[in-house]
């Protein structure tokens, strides 16, 4: 997995820190997000779905990578 945010797009809501806090957080001056972990761990994978979907502005993107058989 592979998050992408645009912080041009992002309106500071804060969702996704509230949702992965460990993969977003959100500048001082203005709480544009800031990506913390561009391909973060299986286990926050869902956190980071989640994130994305509820993002007001859709700044944040996932690029799933393909599994191996």
């Amino acid at each position: 997995m592979k998050v992408i945010v645009d912080q041009n797009k992002c309106v500071a809501s804060g969702q996704c820190v509230l949702t992965a806090p460990e993969v977003f957080d959100q500048r001082e001056e203005d709480g544009i997000v800031v990506l913390l972990a561009e391909n973060p761990p299986e286990r926050l994978a869902d956190d980071v779905r989640q994130s994305a979907a509820l993002c007001p502005a859709q700044a944040i993107w996932v690029e799933e990578e393909e599994q191996e058989e």
